[in-house]
């Protein structure tokens, strides 16, 4: 069905096991956020997805006459379109921080995540011990708060939470030293919205 036809409804244009897709949808899923979702199959790209998407990135967002798509977008959108809950902090210094972080994320854990989907077996087993290592030390920040660096969840949480997710599936296992990372994991996977956020196939990364 033609974009034009749907506007009265969001539309997500998502991956079934994306990570970018997968953060986008746990904000959604906070947010309660009433939506469709269309499935995109990278490989094959329908016109409806191409006119939100022109470069083929997901996800992407269609809202009435507004298409957006790049997660760290949309995820900020959905924020200030739903305010209720704020999953970005007041203080600037505390969004300068939260937006840092979310930085280093995709700086360093997903190139490191993409490192060992696509590398040959030697890189990919470097790149699997660089990911627990520099999740790993930051287990200190993890034990402060009962999310990252907050007492309430924030957009951070719901970029890191897809990402530890996948952990087994990746083959990266944490070392013992990092029992508060685990702890926090086990957390934001008991919340009903983060089981709301998670595909057929996302399931079977992990078994709880």
């Amino acid at each position: 069905m033609a974009i034009e036809q749907r506007q009265s409804c969001m539309i997500l244009f998502s991956g079934v096991e994306d990570y970018l897709s997968h953060r986008v949808r746990f904000v959604m899923a906070e947010k309660d956020a009433e939506h469709e979702v269309e499935w995109v199959d990278p490989d094959y790209t329908k016109k409806s997805f191409k006119d939100v998407s022109p470069y083929g990135v997901l996800p992407a967002i269609a809202d009435r006459d507004l298409t957006l798509f790049g997660s760290r977008v949309i995820m900020e959108y959905l924020d200030e379109r739903f305010p209720h809950p704020p999953l970005m902090r007041i203080d600037p210094v505390d969004r300068a921080k939260d937006r840092l972080m979310i930085d280093r994320i995709d700086m360093d854990w997903l190139v490191r995540m993409n490192d060992i989907e696509n590398s040959p077996t030697r890189a990919a087993n470097v790149a699997r011990k660089a990911l627990a290592k520099s999740i790993a030390m930051l287990d200190p920040i993890f034990a402060q708060k009962e999310y990252f660096m907050s007492d309430e969840l924030s957009l951070v949480d719901c970029s890191i939470a897809p990402i530890l997710w996948r952990l087994p599936s990746l083959k990266v296992e944490l070392p013992p030293s990092a029992k508060s990372v685990i702890s926090y994991g086990k957390r934001l996977f008991s919340r009903a919205t983060f089981q709301d956020s998670l595909t057929e196939e996302e399931r079977e990364m992990n078994e709880l």
